[in-house]
This record gives structure tokens, sequence and C-alpha cells, in this order.
């Protein structure tokens, strides 16, 4: 720190000449490779440009995080999507199922109540046939 105020108090007026930066970064952090200090940058404006875009980079990162992070949403949604498609699927067959089970049961009962109208008329013919035939 006490360096970069030295660097500052030297840039202020009443200096004739700015020191210039050749070297690269002063900070542990390499700078993104798609910058490079130009010669001839004053010290101060080699912080400032540095500083400008470490935080462009680190927005950058994190807008990448939110795409990946975007990314994973998007494929637990396409997973879902495809168990719910699988839960449609399940629910149509059911529904088949039922409909056809409905159909079985549905003849099944007009075949008893078909039977058992045979039967009651069977029994009438026989009831009338035994009373015309105690009748003479």
């Amino acid at each position: 720190m006490a360096k970069l105020e030295s660097d500052v108090t030297a840039a202020l007026p009443g200096q004739t000449s700015l020191p210039s930066v050749r070297a690269p970064s002063v900070q542990t952090d390499s700078m993104p490779d798609y910058v490079e200090h130009q010669d001839g940058v004053p010290r101060v404006g080699a912080l400032s440009a540095e500083a400008v875009v470490r935080d462009y980079e680190a927005a950058a990162k994190e807008i990448e995080a939110m795409g990946a992070e975007l990314i994973s949403a998007a494929q637990k949604c396409e997973a879902m999507t495809a168990e719910v498609h699988n839960a449609i699927a399940y629910m149509r067959e059911t529904a088949a199922a039922y409909r056809e089970e409905a159909k079985k049961i549905f003849k099944r009962i007009e075949d008893c109540t078909i039977f058992t109208e045979d039967v009651r008329k069977t029994c009438e013919t026989v009831k009338r046939r035994i009373e015309s035939s105690s009748d003479t």
C-alpha cells in the first residue's frame, strides 16, 4: 500500500515525468491473456487498468459460472421432462387397462343378465306346463 501511495504522490502535478511500467503485474494473480501493458504506460495508469480488467474478468467468470448453472438446471429440467413423459405414458396405459377391464365386466354383467333372463323364462315355461298338466 505504501508503494502505491508513493507512486500516486509521484504522479501528482508538479512532477515532470511519471515512471513507466514495462514489467508484468505487481499483483500475484496473473492478468488475463487477452490484455497486455503498452510500453510507456505510467504506473498509476497500469495499476488502474489492471484493477479494471480484473473486475471485468471476475464478472466474466461469474457470468460463465451462471451459464454453467443454467446448463445444469436445463439438464435437470430435461430429466424431469423425461420422467413426466414416462409418467404420462404409464397413466395412459393404466387408463387403457381400466377401460379394457370395464369392457370385460360390462360384457360379463350383460351375459349374466341374459342368462338370468333365460332361466327366468325357462322357469316360467316349466311352471306353466306344470300348471297346465295339473289342470287336465
